[in-house]
C-alpha cells in the first residue's frame, strides 16, 4: 500500500468521514472569506440572505416563517435576526389585522440600497472563493453537493434537488 494511502487510512475512519471532514473544512475556509466581506457592512451571512430573499419579492411582503424556510441555513431565532435588520432600518415588519400571528416583512429603500452596494463585492467574493475552478468542475461540484444533501432535505424544501 502506498505511503499516502496508509497515512489517509490512519487519519480517517472511512472515506465518508474523510469526505465529510473535507466538506466541513471547505465550508470553514469559504465562510472566512464571506465573513470578511459581510463584516465590513456589519452584516451576517444570514442577514444578507434574508435581505436577498426580500429583494427577490419585488416589494411584496413576505411572512416571517416563509423567510425562515427559504434561508440557506436554518436560523433558530428568525425573530432576532429580523430585529437586527429592522433596528438598522433595512426591513419593516407589519402584523396582519386579520391574523395577528402573521408578521409580514418588507425590505426598505435602505435595505435595497445596501444590497445594491453589495452586489459587486459579493460577486468578487464568490470569484475569490471558487474562481479557480473551471465551469466543468463547478457543475460537477454542484451536482455532487445536491446528491449528498438530497436524502436529508425536508420534503417542503424550496432548494432544488436537481438540475
Amino acid at each position: 500500500m502506498p505511503t499516502s494511502a496508509k497515512r489517509r487510512q490512519r487519519a480517517f475512519d472511512s472515506p465518508r468521514q474523510e469526505a465529510y471532514l473535507n466538506l466541513w473544512r471547505t465550508y470553514d475556509r469559504l465562510r472566512a472569506v464571506e465573513d470578511e466581506l459581510f463584516g465590513q457592512f456589519y452584516l451576517t451571512a444570514q442577514q444578507y440572505n434574508a435581505l436577498r430573499l426580500l429583494r427577490a419579492q419585488h416589494s411584496k411582503p413576505m411572512p416571517t416563517l416563509d423567510i425562515a424556510r427559504r434561508l440557506i441555513s436554518r436560523s433558530p431565532d428568525i425573530t432576532r435576526l429580523l430585529d437586527k435588520l429592522e433596528q438598522r432600518g433595512l426591513i419593516a415588519r407589519q402584523r396582519l389585522s386579520a391574523n395577528r400571528r402573521v408578521v409580514q416583512v418588507n425590505i426598505t429603500p435602505a435595505g435595497l440600497e445596501l444590497l445594491n452596494e453589495l452586489d459587486a463585492p459579493v460577486r468578487r467574493c464568490h470569484e475569490r472563493q471558487l474562481g479557480h475552478l473551471s465551469s466543468e468542475q463547478l457543475a460537477q461540484l454542484i451536482d455532487l453537493l445536491k446528491a449528498a444533501r438530497q436524502p436529508h432535505e425536508e420534503p417542503a424544501s424550496l432548494w432544488p434537488h436537481s438540475g
